[in-house]
């Protein structure tokens, strides 16, 4: 085989290791969005939470940072589980624009990463 070739995808032992990455990290992220969902109920379902006397602005600006954290983690999840969907069809880790593999080292760090960082930074320059 020539060693030159560029590969096209990883082999299922690469992908693997990717699946035990992000379903660590999906472990934590859901973990981390069932403790903010819990304290946005709680605060709902309690009217003790708020502080006698108090403008009632700090209440709101909270349920608004829990529901805002929240539904970055929904979003974070969905993108793991995508990643999870991509390795089960073979695909992860190809860039979507320029179809080559995305580096390692940037999976291990933005394992739903679906652009390389040559891609990225040229999107962000457009």
């Amino acid at each position: 085989m020539n060693e030159k070739a560029e590969k096209t995808r990883y082999s299922d032992l690469e992908l693997e290791e990717f699946k035990q990455i992000i379903d660590k990290k999906l472990k934590e992220s859901r973990e981390q969005l069932n403790f903010y969902m819990n304290q946005l109920a709680d605060r709902a379902d309690n009217p003790d939470s708020k502080i006698k006397g108090l403008d009632d602005g700090i209440g709101t600006a909270e349920n608004e940072r829990i529901t805002t954290m929240a539904a970055r983690l929904k979003k974070h999840v969905q993108h793991l589980e995508n990643a999870n969907i991509r390795i089960r069809n073979k695909v992860y880790g190809v860039c979507r624009e320029t179809g080559k593999l995305i580096a390692k080292e940037r999976l291990r760090a933005v394992p739903h990463a679906t652009l390389s960082i040559a891609a990225k930074q040229s999107k962000i320059r457009r």
